[in-house]
């Protein structure tokens, strides 16, 4: 957490109060992020600079100034970035406070510090090493159950795994995945490259239809997500598998099961979702 659909929520909050808007500042206050804050960067490629536009890749947010560079953002696993007054007390864990031109403030709050503000130059976009490896975009034209067959043809991950990897399909996460898997009744443990055409084809539409659906209700809040605004999304409320180990199934009533893959728990349906 946060997952594509969170990141989005955030963007498209965001986008309405922030294009336009000029850094007029910046005040980090704690540097010891992911990736330790470029302090001197950050003030002389963002402060003076206009909001051009603010963009989504898999999990990252990027903000394009005007001036040529842009701002790349990453929430981790708690972090969370606010519009909020300037008269509002700064939180314990406030550690980057953007000042804007009309007079508030845009800040980043990340408690566990896994998150990352990078302040760069346009240009250095599709090189950077954060971006140049991340696969196809779920939400994105090009991704059709047609590619998800040609991914896994040579791969024997369990296909829950093969979705988590940024480098084939980016942003997809974990809850989205073992709903995604469940609305397609295929179960997580099966190996990639056994899917059919027509598997994909399924599973495909069942990774967008998911993460559209949680876009429009906000993302999911488990614990701390909050959207650019600070309201919470409303998408736990429709998961169908995941967290529910042994509850009944939506569809069939079995309990819910759940193991861990690669580190992760997954959740899924014993009668929906077998095996083969």
């Amino acid at each position: 957490m946060p997952e594509l659909p969170e990141v989005e929520t955030v963007r498209r909050t965001l986008v309405p109060h922030l294009v336009g808007v000029t850094l007029a500042a910046v005040r980090v206050r704690e540097r010891r992020l992911r990736v330790p804050v470029n302090v001197a960067s950050l003030r002389q490629l963002a402060v003076g600079q206009t909001i051009a536009a603010v963009r989504r890749r898999g999990k990252y947010l990027i903000i394009d100034l005007r001036g040529g560079t842009l701002l790349l953002v990453h929430l981790g696993m708690s972090g969370r970035l606010t519009l909020e007054s300037a008269t509002q007390p700064l939180a314990r864990h406030d550690h980057v406070v953007f000042s804007l031109s009309d007079g508030r403030e845009l800040r980043y709050n990340d408690p566990r510090r896994f998150g990352l503000i990078v302040a760069m130059a346009s240009r250095d976009e599709a090189q950077h090493p954060l971006l140049a490896r991340l696969g196809v975009e779920p939400l994105s034209p090009e991704f059709s159950g047609a590619l998800l067959f040609a991914l896994t043809r040579h791969s024997r991950q369990p296909i829950k795994t093969f979705l988590l990897d940024a480098h084939r399909v980016v942003g997809v996460g974990n809850i989205y995945a073992s709903e995604a898997l469940a609305a397609a009744r295929l179960h997580p443990a099966r190996a990639a490259h056994s899917l059919s055409g027509r598997e994909t084809e399924r599973l495909a539409a069942a990774i967008r239809d998911v993460l559209e659906r949680a876009i429009a209700r906000g993302g999911t809040t488990l614990r701390d997500f909050v959207d650019g605004l600070g309201v919470a999304g409303d998408f736990a409320n429709a998961l169908a598998v995941y967290g529910r180990d042994g509850e009944p199934c939506v569809r069939c009533r079995r309990r819910i099961r759940s193991v861990v893959q690669a580190g992760r728990r997954s959740f899924f349906c014993p009668g929906c979702q077998r095996s083969r």
